[in-house]
This record gives C-alpha cells, structure tokens and sequence, in this order.
C-alpha cells in the first residue's frame, strides 16, 4: 500500500478525533474560527511530520493506533489531573462498571508526580480495616509497579469481582522499605453518617461520602438526638477525610442548617452562564444550634462545597485545616461507540464566588491534628495531598493572580518543609532514632482532639451569648 496514501489514512483519523472532540465540548468559539482552524491544522501538520517519522525510521515496527492514543492521553493530561482520553478497554470498562457490580477496597487515591498516593481511606471498608492511611503511596499491586501507570489504569487494577484477594506494596512516611497488604475486595457499602452525644450536650455529627440519602440521614440523626436530649447545646458536623460524592446531597445537607441563599454555583468558560443551586426550603431545618464543621486536607468536592456555603453564610466555624481543593466539575463526552474524554468543564464557586479548584477552604480556626497526652511534642505531620500538588495541575492554561500567589505561598512551604526535614533525618541519623510505625486503633470522637477543641468554642459560643444579653 502507498506510504502517502496511509499516512493521509491517519492524518485523517487524528483530524476526525480532534473534530469530533472540539464539536463533543464546544471546543469551537463564535469569533475568529477561520484563523484558529487554520493555526490547529497547522499543529495537526507537524503532528503528521512526527507520526511519519517514526513510522518510517524506528527500529521496529510500530502500532499506528496506540501512537495516536498516547499522543491524544498526553494532550489531555497537560489539562488537570481530571482531564483524560479514555482508550476502546477504560471506555468499555467505564461502561461495565457504571451498569454491574464491582468490589473495591474503600480508597479514594490520587497521582503527584507519576506516583499513586492515598488521599483517604474511607471508614469501614477493606483499606481502613488494614490500616491504610493518608498520604501512603502505593508502588505496587498484585507484585507488579505502578509507577507508569494512568490514575484510572491504577483504579481498574484495584477493582475486581467481590471477596477476590488483592496485595498491595505501601510505601509510607518514616517505615523503612515495602509494606505489603493482603485484602479482601468488597462491594462498598458505607454507613455514610455516625453520630453520638459527646460531653453530655453536644452533638457529633460524621459523614463520610456524600452517598444518596446523606441529607436525610444527617437529618434523622439530629431529630432523633433532640428527642432524647432536650439540652442539645451545638452541633459538631464532621466532614475530614470525606473525599465528596453527590451533588445533590451536598445541597441537602446544607439546606439543614440554612434558611435560603446560594449553596454553591458552577461556573464555565463563560462566566455569565452560571447553574446555581439554591437552598432548598423544604424538609428538617437546625438553623438555631451553633455549629462547627471540622475539615482537613482530605475532605474533598462536596465537603468543601458544604464547608464553604457554611462559611459564607456565616452559619457555622469552620476548623482543623485547609481543605484538599477539589473544586472542579468532569463530563464525559462519547466519541464514537469505543471512545471517550472525560473533561473538566467548569468550576465550582462558594455563595460569595470564592473558587474551591486549587484553592480549597481555609478554617475559621486553624487546628491541627495532635496525638497523645503531651500535644507540642506530638504534633502529627500533615501527609494530605491537595489538588494544586497534583501533578499537571492546569498546566496548558493561564495562570490567575491568585494561582500565582499561592502558588508562590506554596512553594515557599514546601522548600522550608524540605529543609527543615533534611535537617531532622540528620539528627535522627546521629541519634540512631527510629520512627516506631503506629498501631491503627479504633476511632473514638471524645479522644480526639479537634474534636475537643470544637466542643470547647461551643461552649464559649454559649457563655458569650450569655454576657451580651
């Protein structure tokens, strides 16, 4: 066959696949259309150079079709970590999974620079029971590295038929060498809210995903403690390590503790065209008892949507630690029967326009994490992971001012962190000191002391209402 002839085939293919996509997320603007296809045809020509080049004088033989897919994953992965072409196998996997049953382990994982770090376990399900933790990185699964592989290639190997045994090698902070895990696959069913009466009159209040019927269960858990405690003095809404889930279910949690306003909004490529999602007026209202929503940098998406309707509505304090900064809206558009892109198309905004993407939510009060009897001495490094240390975090786009200062900000941390740990493995060195790994207990609220630490602005919140009276 011709060389021309296919290398024409191809050109056409990838001009096809680029079409489509720009039609499938209205890649196309009103202005200047002729000069921006003409500038793209002109980039796809020198992607046709490349193409031919390697086809013609590689020392073997090649796969026209996964040259053009990996040209087409690497483009998206220049986006946000979020952004991705989705191949014949993850499209039709994604498709499986959406209308079957898998088993999982729980894990709500992300990708900084080519490695799979944990952002959270989630409570009750395989990874928390083996002690799985945030910020471990996981380098290997079934024996095999996962250094290489994409986000959702990472995910796909984790999944698999329920009560099926996987083992996974943990790499994890101050443990020397592999740690491997060997757990058990099960379909997730998370009991999304916990709650009990903590110091005689307070409220506790868990959610861990944003799963259907959060909303109403929250709700239950508040009647159902007023009922039998007619003292409740506050409540302590707890949202750390929650990665996010529904939407709607972000709104109806909100709706609880709030009268009307804007929840979150999202905003696009053109800022006039907002969807806004308003509290709604319906269904069980606790607008009267203060509140404290604890967060920190795992709670993710819908915490920091609930978190920062709160915050802006000046409804409840926001305390612990700044949030994961997951504030961006994903679509997937189908090309074809055997493809997909799954593309960031908008962004979510706070009551008073704050942007979460990057950024996240910053407490009211910040409190860190500590752990045993003698706090300064036991102040627990932070191990989350946020969405800005993501790596191609909004690369091909146009960074803000405010991307740039904490962008800045951020940098500045992380070379002072570097330093300041250098320092202290020397020491350690010197020393001969070892860093003993934790045994993984279970969680008790009434010991934890951001927890306590709420209860006890709570009952300030009450003595100065008293004092202003």
């Amino acid at each position: 066959m011709n060389p021309v002839s296919m290398r024409g085939r191809k050109f056409a293919l990838v001009c096809l696949l680029i079409s489509i996509f720009g039609v499938a997320v209205g890649f196309f603007g009103t202005g200047n259309v002729l000069a921006t296809t003409k500038s793209r045809f002109e980039k796809l020509e020198l992607f046709n150079k490349v193409l031919f080049l390697v086809e013609g004088q590689y020392y073997r033989e090649v796969d026209t079709e996964k040259l053009i897919e990996g040209a087409l994953k690497g483009m998206m992965q220049t986006l946000d970590p979020h952004s991705a072409f989705l191949d014949k196998a993850v499209f039709q996997k994604m498709n499986e999974d959406t209308a079957g049953e898998f088993g999982g382990l729980g894990v709500e994982v992300t990708q900084k620079d080519g490695v799979l770090v944990v952002i959270t376990p989630i409570d009750d399900t395989p990874a928390f029971k083996a002690g799985i933790r945030t910020g471990d990185k996981i380098v290997e699964i079934d024996g095999e590295s996962t250094i290489g592989l994409s986000l959702d290639e990472a995910v796909d190997k984790m999944r698999g038929k329920p009560n099926s045994k996987i083992t996974i090698g943990i790499i994890r902070s101050g443990v020397e060498g592999v740690k491997q895990y060997t757990l058990n696959r099960q379909k997730i069913k998370i009991e999304a809210v916990k709650s009990e009466v903590l110091d005689k009159d307070y409220l506790y209040v868990r959610l861990t995903q944003f799963q259907q019927n959060a909303g109403k269960e929250i709700a239950e858990a508040i009647q159902a403690a007023e009922k039998k405690n007619k003292n409740i003095a506050g409540i302590v809404l707890d949202l750390r390590s929650n990665p996010g889930g529904l939407l709607t279910e972000a709104v109806n949690v909100s709706s609880i503790f709030l009268k009307d306003g804007v929840v979150v909004s999202t905003e696009g490529r053109d800022p006039k065209q907002k969807e806004i999602h308003y509290v709604k007026k319906t269904g069980f209202k606790e607008t009267e008892l203060p509140v404290v929503v604890l967060v920190n940098g795992a709670s993710a998406s819908a915490s920091e949507i609930v978190a920062g309707a709160l915050q802006d509505h000046k409804r409840a304090i926001v305390m612990g630690t700044q949030t994961f900064g997951k504030g961006s809206v994903q679509t997937v558009a189908k090309l074809g029967e055997s493809y997909g892109v799954k593309l960031t198309i908008a962004q979510y905004l706070t009551p008073k326009d704050r942007r979460i993407q990057a950024v996240g939510i910053v407490p009211d009060i910040e409190v860190s994490e500590f752990e045993g009897e003698w706090a300064t001495d036991h102040t627990k490094e932070s191990r989350y992971i946020r969405e800005a240390d993501l790596r191609n975090h909004l690369t091909a786009t146009i960074e803000t001012e405010e991307e740039k200062k904490a962008r800045e900000e951020r940098e500045k941390r992380e070379r002072q962190r570097r330093a300041d740990a250098i320092k202290k493995a020397r020491e350690n060195k010197k020393s001969g000191d070892k860093v003993a790994e934790e045994t993984p207990r279970r969680y008790a609220p009434a010991e934890d002391f951001q927890v306590i630490q709420a209860i006890k602005h709570l009952k300030t919140y009450a003595l100065v209402k008293e004092m202003v009276k």
